[in-house]
């Protein structure tokens, strides 16, 4: 089964653009399904959960659903969880 990492995020946040760029390198190198969610847009169509819970400590990375890291990417723990998937 492939894993899914999901970016939470929000426009015109520096770390979070970073955050992705290092994640698609990561899902182009290591080939896990990667997406990003802004919280802010998923508010505004009805889904205030994800922006009331992480909000104010973006990016958060998500790792098959459970958070994974918070203001950046932890790289070297990313890749060891991946490869004990």
């Amino acid at each position: 089964m492939e894993s899914r990492v999901v970016l939470l995020s929000r426009q015109g946040c520096g770390m979070c653009e970073r955050a992705a760029q290092q994640l698609e390198e990561l899902a182009a190198e290591l080939g896990f399904e990667f997406t990003v969610t802004d919280v802010d847009a998923a508010a505004a169509a009805g889904d205030p959960a994800l922006r009331a819970e992480f909000g104010d400590r973006l990016p958060v990375v998500l790792l098959d659903g459970d958070e994974h890291s918070y203001w950046e990417v932890d790289e070297p723990r990313l890749r060891a969880d991946l490869a004990g998937r």
